[in-house]
């Protein structure tokens, strides 16, 4: 009856969950097989899946214990069971058992559950199961429990009472056994009963039960009338309902895969005014603990992998777990052409989903890129927003993170040391001793590596044995005849260093007089980031980081880090880093933070993966909001025509962001510099200054819809605005096609200061949306270029130089030609002059040169000159940030 029971339950789950495979692990210190062979039995009749571990006899409690933490991390194990010794069933070992796995029921977790009777959320042990079943009708009987200690003895004792059993229990030796024994209507042995306790002290017509840890022990009738079931063994029966045990656990595993309500207690804010620096502000909220927040928004705990209190991982796993998930809405951040102070994405972004999730109950998840340390030390400082929105703590979200732009930086630099020790193998060897040292000879036998066998066919070289090659073969397998003039691979460092924009590199005697010049990035340029940004999983990631292309060969064909046989050792390096990091809100809402790539020379956008993640943890009325950096024109064009093809994700909302100083700024007003005090027009009310500035607004609408999505413009308010100038901006922005126009006080109030945004956004994603890309990949490249310069920015035309179509023709030819475009341009006006505020028209758009990010997949043309390395301003951050060496508090930082 019962295996009849659980198996009909398994096939049901089975039936739909077709690629179930439940699997339960049973851990046995002992040599008995008659217990071993029982578990298969039954486990093969139910339909479920048993591997014994058997562990040699007297073993110890660690061992145990460590084969336990073994089973606990296999995902291919849903339940563990332990058939040991009396004398090994201790706390230690029990307690060792993840209570989701335990399906014997005797984790402390587990009991304590079944104590206070969450009978739906725990599990009985199988023994107590097989008890209960055997004995019908017991209210109001007395019960004696004998020699039944531990765990589960008290789950025994709790499941007899709750049935109105009255329940005592002694030990073998208790003096008074012999007469409690006399007065039991029911007698439970929990373990063998000694020889010196005859069975004449039991009270005739008693039921008798021996719950012994062996398969004979049996139900008998000591009484005078014959009992039907005497012949049931509890042994039997037990092992059955451990394996009824374990489908229950499958039935809650299947549970706990789903998507769940959020639970999420989010933290209270209390502004001050006027509001502290962004570091005191981020000091005084306590965050709560990262696997706090993790269980809170429905991750399992397998999911995560923790840093410190604050940071955790989360694994790609999830996306098969909720793939059948309905995604959230998916709202973008992106502002109108800045000042070079910037105009508060990043708060907008953390305001709104404070808004959505603390304010109005709506699940939502924030997701960024992660900050640059250059900039931190230098002139710009952090990115973690400010003021009441911001990520706290923002030190951490500054600092390091998880070690993300650390594994860019070894793997690019990984890539760039394989390029330059190529040449000078190549340039120093013959080719019989390069085959000898790519295809060496280990324990007398030679083999490809797999990646070796890779090129070989590329080359298209079918044969797998080293020695079959010809000179011919072996020549072109050895040789990538890298053209050093050609190199586009750059080492980088994430520090702002102006001295390390042009270097030399080769010039110790050992590399043999191969001198280049050479430069390095700052690490967020790497190409190696863009890649991490736009990846879907760890297979296209890998598959991306072989398609970077380092150079040219002599023959003008290009070489690429598969051909280095580099694309499994960068795969390597970047297997943490593909996870994205989660972190929090001021209040206590979760935030993504992945990736952040260079603005100009790649697409500025946060993670593919992070925003794919979120959208299935938020549910289908959530919403996930990202940001895209500099102005619609560069950020949200680039977020739409290349990071939506990347990912297939539509996008509901456009937020863009505008400020009433920036928009004086394209009004005509003077210019705005970093670090120096704004001047009177910009503090005091100047309506037509506004008025005509919002010009600029005007054009960054329009260049959104282009893309079909609907827009709600984010006023992020200063106190030195005036309400009338407020009110312009918004009136301007609806009359503009803009849906609503809302101002924002989220940087002195919190989530509270965004609500109204945070309405509007919900009430816009609601809108019909007709998104599409700006143009076809099956243009030419020079004539994608011409449809972004002239749609998006107003240009008249464009104009290329000879190196920049002689690199257009390249690419064609090399079979590029079909990737999206990049645009790298200045942020500070939508033509190439930044100079040039409003929106400038009748201007040719002059692109002085054109490369490639194969393995990110774009295009880039050069429009001016671009810095990939910054440099230090003569008062660096620096001079401001100190560690307090009692506390280790991070001072200065802003």
């Amino acid at each position: 009856k019962v295996t009849e029971k659980a198996k009909n339950s398994l096939a049901s789950l089975k039936r739909e969950n077709p690629r179930l495979e439940p699997t339960l692990a049973i851990i046995q210190g002992h040599n008995d097989h008659l217990i071993q062979e029982a578990n298969k039995n039954f486990a093969k009749e139910v339909g479920l899946r048993v591997i014994h571990i058997c562990l040699p006899e007297g073993s110890t409690k660690d061992e145990i214990v460590s084969e336990i933490l073994r089973l606990n991390e296999d995902p291919n194990v849903q339940g563990l069971a332990l058939d040991l010794p009396e004398s090994l069933h201790s706390s230690k070992v029990l307690n060792a058992v993840k209570p989701e796995k335990d399906v014997d029921g005797l984790s402390s977790v587990n009991l304590g559950r079944l104590v206070h009777g969450d009978v739906y959320d725990c599990l009985v042990p199988p023994t107590v199961c097989a008890v209960m079943e055997l004995l019908e009708d017991i209210g109001g009987k007395a019960v004696l429990l004998v020699g039944a200690r531990g765990a589960e003895g008290a789950a025994l004792q709790s499941m007899l009472q709750r049935q109105g059993a009255a329940v005592l229990s002694c030990h073998w030796k208790a003096p008074q056994l012999q007469s409690e024994l006399r007065q039991a209507d029911v007698v439970v042995f929990g373990s063998t009963k000694p020889d010196d306790v005859p069975v004449s002290w039991i009270k005739p017509g008693a039921t008798v039960i021996s719950c012994a840890r062996d398969l004979l022990s049996e139900k008998h009738d000591y009484g005078q009338q014959n009992n039907p079931a005497a012949e049931e063994t509890v042994g039997s029966l037990a092992v059955a309902m451990r394996m009824q045990n374990m489908v229950k656990n499958m039935e809650r595993w299947i549970h706990s895969q789903q998507h769940r309500k959020w639970d999420l207690h989010c933290l209270k804010l209390q502004p001050l005014s006027p509001v502290p620096s962004d570091i005191e502000i981020s000091r005084a909220q306590s965050p709560k603990a990262v696997d706090v927040l993790a269980k809170e928004i429905g991750l399992l705990t397998d999911e995560i992998e923790i840093y410190g209190q604050t940071k955790a991982k989360v694994r790609l796993s999830l996306l098969e777990r909720l793939k059948d998930q309905p995604d959230g809405k998916y709202v973008l951040v992106a502002g109108i052409t800045p000042t070079p102070l910037g105009e508060g994405k990043s708060t907008v972004t953390i305001g709104l989903v404070q808004a959505l999730t603390a304010h109005l109950n709506i699940n939502s998840f924030a997701c960024l890129r992660q900050p640059s340390q250059g900039p931190t030390f230098g002139v710009k400082g952090g990115a973690a927003g400010g003021g009441y929105a911001q990520v706290i703590p923002m030190e951490e979200f500054n600092l390091h993170l998880t070690g993300d732009i650390h594994a860019i930086t070894a793997a690019n630099n990984l890539l760039a040391a394989a390029v330059d020790a190529r040449i000078l193998h190549e340039n120093t060897q013959s080719d019989k001793s390069l085959y000898n040292r790519l295809v060496p000879v280990v324990n007398g036998v030679r083999g490809f590596s797999a990646i070796q066998l890779a090129r070989l066919r590329r080359l298209g070289i079918n044969k797998t044995d080293p020695e079959t090659l010809t000179e011919e073969e072996v020549s072109k397998f050895v040789r990538l005849d890298i053209d050093p003039s050609t190199i586009t691979w750059q080492r980088v460092v994430d520090t702002n260093d102006r001295f390390l924009r042009k270097i030399t590199v080769g010039q110790a005697n050992t590399e043999k007089g191969f001198v280049r010049q050479a430069q390095f990035d700052i690490a967020v340029a790497s190409e190696i980031m863009a890649i991490l940004a736009l990846t879907t999983s760890l297979q296209d990631m890998k598959e991306r980081l072989g398609k970077i292309v380092v150079a040219n060969d002599k023959k003008g064909e290009p070489v690429t880090a598969e051909d280095l046989g580099v694309t499994g050792a960068l795969a390597v390096l970047m297997k943490d880093a593909i996870k994205p990091t989660l972190m929090q809100t001021l209040e206590g809402t979760p935030v993504f933070v992945h990736a952040g790539p260079f603005a100009n020379i790649a697409h500025g956008n946060s993670s593919v993966l992070a925003d794919k993640i979120a959208l299935k943890l938020v549910g289908e009325k959530g919403f996930v909001v990202t940001e895209a950096g500099f102005g619609a024109d560069i950020g949200m064009e680039k977020f739409f025509n290349i990071k939506c093809r990347a990912s297939g994700l539509v996008p509901s909302v456009v937020v863009l962001v505008a400020t009433v100083r920036a928009l004086k700024m394209h009004g005509g007003g003077p210019n705005v510099t970093a670090g120096a005090p704004l001047k009177k027009e910009y503090t005091e009310e100047n309506l037509q200054l506004v008025a005509d500035g919002c010009c600029n607004l005007q054009k960054q609408i329009q260049i959104s819809h282009l893309f079909g999505v609907p827009v709600v413009v984010a006023l992020n308010v200063f106190k030195t605005d005036s309400p009338a100038e407020v009110d312009l901006v918004c009136k301007i922005a609806k009359e503009s096609g803009a849906f609503d126009a809302v101002p924002c006080n989220h940087w002195s109030a919190g989530g509270r200061g965004a609500v109204k945004l945070a309405q509007a956004v919900e009430k816009a994603a609601n809108q019909k949306n007709s998104f599409k890309y700006l143009y076809s990949l099956e243009l030419p490249i020079v004539e994608k270029i011409r449809i972004i310069a002239q749609k998006v920015y107003g240009a008249q035309d464009i104009e290329l130089s000879p190196v920049a179509q002689s690199q257009v023709d390249r690419y064609t030819r090399q079979g590029f030609g079909n990737l999206p475009i990049c645009m790298a341009k200045t942020h500070l006006s939508l033509s190439h002059q930044p100079e040039r505020k409003g929106v400038p028209t009748g201007f040719i758009l002059p692109v002085s040169d054109v490369r490639a990010s194969i393995g990110a997949g774009f295009i880039y043309p050069l429009v001016g000159t671009m810095s990939t390395m910054p440099g230090l301003p003569t008062r660096p951050c620096f001079y401001d940030i100190d560690l307090d060496p009692i506390t280790e508090q991070v001072k200065g930082l802003f």
